[in-house]
């Protein structure tokens, strides 16, 4: 996805835990990972949403008019 390697990713950790500190990391860790639960939640309902309203359209499209 973002072509990161070893190098960087431990580069971004170590400044990570500069920045906010080893007491922080976990806090902020579990915070982003109920964030990305959340969005693939709201993406994945979106979809359901998108794929109901195309099902919808077809059949009525399907249906004879009198």
């Amino acid at each position: 996805m973002f072509n990161l390697g070893m190098q960087e990713l431990i580069l971004i950790l170590i400044i990570a835990l500069v920045v906010f500190g080893p007491a922080k990391l976990p806090e902020l860790g579990r915070a982003l990972g109920k964030s990305i639960k959340e969005f693939k939640s709201a993406t994945t309902e979106m979809k359901e949403d998108v794929q109901k309203a195309v099902t919808l359209e077809n059949t009525q499209k399907e249906q004879p008019k009198n």
